[in-house]
């Protein structure tokens, strides 16, 4: 299994927000972020494991800007690593300026996909290669992020989470 690179799976959807999917406050429901986000993270996790995938955890949403209605929205989903079955998907979301044209990073989420065969079970995957400064930050962090999820789930012991630990010792 050969493997890949993030910008081989990168996935960029770009849509109006319309009065139907707002609130009172005429901004996007979060729910309807959600949603274009988890669409996003799906296609590219397909593109990357060219397999069936599955949601298998939103484990971080940072809604940091509203989005009023008519407003122009992307969602940019890039793989930020690659385990065994799973991956990490780093979202970022953009608005756009009506009058200067400018993008403006809104809100960011990371999910976690989750390769399967028709049967729903877990297959491997390619490795991810990053090559950007951030997709090597991405990259790093990813590993952290899953060992403080599966010491949280108690599925790791603390004392296993080896590189969770070295933030914290020397």
């Amino acid at each position: 299994m050969e493997a890949r690179h993030p910008k081989s799976s990168k996935t960029i959807m770009t849509d109006l927000v319309l009065p139907s999917e707002t609130n009172p406050l005429n901004n996007l429901f979060g729910g309807e972020l959600l949603a274009r986000m988890d669409r996003a993270a799906s296609i590219a996790a397909r593109r990357h494991s060219r397999r069936i995938v599955v949601t298998a955890s939103v484990n971080h949403v940072a809604f940091n800007r509203s989005i009023p209605v008519g407003s122009v929205v992307t969602v940019e989903a890039n793989i930020s690593r690659a385990f065994k079955s799973s991956m990490e998907i780093y979202i970022d979301v953009w608005i756009e300026d009506r009058e200067s044209g400018r993008r403006d990073k809104a809100n960011e989420a990371i999910y976690t996909f989750v390769a399967v065969d028709d049967t729903s079970r877990p297959v491997q995957i390619p490795e991810l290669i990053p090559e950007t400064d951030l997709e090597k930050e991405r990259f790093e962090g990813a590993l952290r992020r899953r060992q403080l999820s599966l010491v949280l789930a108690g599925k790791m012991k603390p004392n296993e989470a080896t590189e969770l630990k070295a933030l914290f010792f020397d």
